[in-house]
């Protein structure tokens, strides 16, 4: 948490907005801007009237003929966008302690406790807190920010434009595109209008709007860069890339296009120092949309996988050169498929290793990111038409999309209480006598899924999933992660007082979330 730095390749990950707009600013491409500076300089154009999105027209007396103004674009967005303050409580444990200079003086002057430890209570987490933004998507309270904005957060406290404050409460987190879904209990908030950011182009004006280094409501402008980026920071990413100034605070904030629409939520930025240099990256709304959607139905995301794993074909067309080999795959355009999955869509399709995805539904698909795009606004269960290339030769296959066990059931949330068991970390002076660097101890165990597992009260959780367990968040991070995976199993690793290991399993069944579509 802190003021939400995301670490990417070596680069700092944050997101997007810093400086003030100006007014307007000369639109990419725009034919009568390059007469009227080639003919009568650059501010020799005479005013114009620009097209509203609602048809009304405005005099632009501020905004030479091919000048496009953002003023209404900045006007119908940055009241949507709110200033998040999340808080992490500090972590109390109570340990065992020994006080060397009381037991010595204390027996000398005949108070001392005779060498016996005593409890105590310490903190072993500070208190902390860090800032992000987010996007008022409805009148009555739903806000899409950033998953590691708010991700472990015990408090977030939510500020409007006119300083008014709420309290806010976790909907649902998704932590494979980096999205999440909080809620304040209000109404006649002003909701963004949001737009397609697929009819985004590139080279296009757009505005981020965020709170960067706590100085709220701050609105910079630049262009699209790129589309479709992909940076091996989330699970699935198609990025939009821009140039618009990024610093500390913006993640969770909008991307606008020049109609005040929301196209984007600022996620990161590229930098080597930590601040804006140059790039920054939001989440296209056709990912947003889904996500959102899932989240206030299901509390998950319902991911439909095509179970392939591969790479753009220039990539690999590239690699293979670097090897000395000729390639000839009959295009140099889609994802070229490494692998194939069993019991999956692609097995259905009966896709090979060596095909070439070209297109989804009929829409080209250039890029691996753009096929997770595509892939992301369907659920398990929807029927889709993938275009491949065997042999030079195309063909088109219809199938039905599965998630990641295979099936089209819809995945739950796991309630966490049915495993009836009560954990806390170790404390220092029970790592010490054991001999343990981390662990969970079952302080507390109820009917449920541990007790059925021959968990017991005062054993130590070691791992879940090959995953340590030093926090609690680390085993609830373990089961989110196991119900969405293809066999839903908890593989737990655990170890007796006495130093007895222990190993057994916890199957997440339909009575935690699966449900027949």
């Amino acid at each position: 948490m802190t003021q939400n730095t995301k670490k990417w390749l070596g680069a700092a990950a944050l997101v997007l907005s810093s400086s003030v707009l100006t007014g307007a600013v000369m639109r990419a491409g725009s034919r009568s801007a390059a007469n009227d500076y080639s003919d009568n300089g650059f501010f020799g154009a005479q005013p114009a009237s620009l097209q509203m999105p609602n048809g009304a027209a405005a005099t632009a007396a501020a905004a030479p003929s091919g000048l496009v103004d953002l003023t209404t674009a900045a006007d119908r967005s940055v009241n949507s966008v709110v200033y998040i303050k999340v808080t992490q409580n500090a972590v109390r444990q109570r340990v065992r302690v020994r006080d060397p200079f009381e037991d010595f003086f204390g027996e000398f002057f005949g108070y001392g406790n005779g060498g016996q430890s005593r409890e105590q209570e310490v903190e072993t987490q500070p208190r902390r807190q860090g800032a992000g933004s987010g996007v008022i998507i409805t009148a009555d309270g739903y806000i899409v920010t950033n998953n590691h904005v708010v991700a472990g957060a015990d408090e977030i406290l939510v500020k409007l434009n006119d300083n008014t404050e709420y309290k806010g409460r976790i909907i649902g987190l998704d932590e494979t595109t980096d999205l999440a879904l909080i809620k304040v209990e209000a109404t006649g908030l002003p909701a963004i209008t949001i737009g397609n950011s697929d009819d985004l182009r590139v080279g296009e004006w757009v505005l981020a709007v965020g709170n960067p280094f706590n100085l709220t409501s701050t609105v910079t402008a630049g262009i699209v860069s790129a589309k479709a980026r992909s940076l091996g920071a989330n699970g699935v990413e198609s990025f939009i890339q821009t140039d618009a100034a990024i610093n500390a605070g913006n993640s969770g904030g909008a991307l606008v296009n020049e109609r005040g629409e929301l196209v984007g939520i600022n996620a990161m930025l590229y930098s080597q120092t930590g601040s804006y240099s140059g790039y920054g990256f939001a989440i296209p709304t056709s990912i947003m949309n889904k996500v959102v959607k899932d989240l206030k139905e299901f509390g998950i995301v319902q991911r439909a996988l095509l179970g392939v794993s591969g790479t753009d074909v220039t990539n690999y067309i590239d690699s293979e050169k670097a090897k000395g080999n000729e390639v000839d795959l009959g295009t140099t355009k889609g994802i070229y498929i490494h692998s194939v999955e069993d019991n999956s869509t692609a097995a259905d399709l009966g896709l090979q290793k060596g095909d070439v995805i070209t297109a989804i539904n009929g829409k080209e698909v250039i890029k691996m990111a753009e096929l997770q795009e595509a892939l992301s606004q369907h659920r398990p269960g929807d029927q889709v038409r993938i275009t491949f290339i065997r042999g030079k030769k195309s063909q088109t296959k219809s199938a039905t999309l599965r998630n990641a066990q295979g099936g089209t059931d819809v995945i739950e949330e796991v309630d966490i209480d049915l495993f009836g068991a009560q954990l806390k970390p170790l404390s220092d002076e029970l790592k010490r006598q054991l001999a343990l660097s981390y662990g969970l101890e079952v302080v507390a165990l109820k009917n449920g899924k541990m007790k059925d597992a021959n968990i017991t009260k005062g054993m130590i959780l070691l791992k879940v999933n090959d995953k340590e367990l030093r926090t609690v968040e680390d085993f609830e991070e373990a089961v989110r992660a196991a119900n969405q995976s293809s066999d839903r199993t908890l593989w737990i690793r655990a170890v007796t007082q006495s130093g007895r290991r222990v190993a057994t399993a916890i199957t997440l069944g339909e009575e935690d979330g699966g449900k027949k579509n």
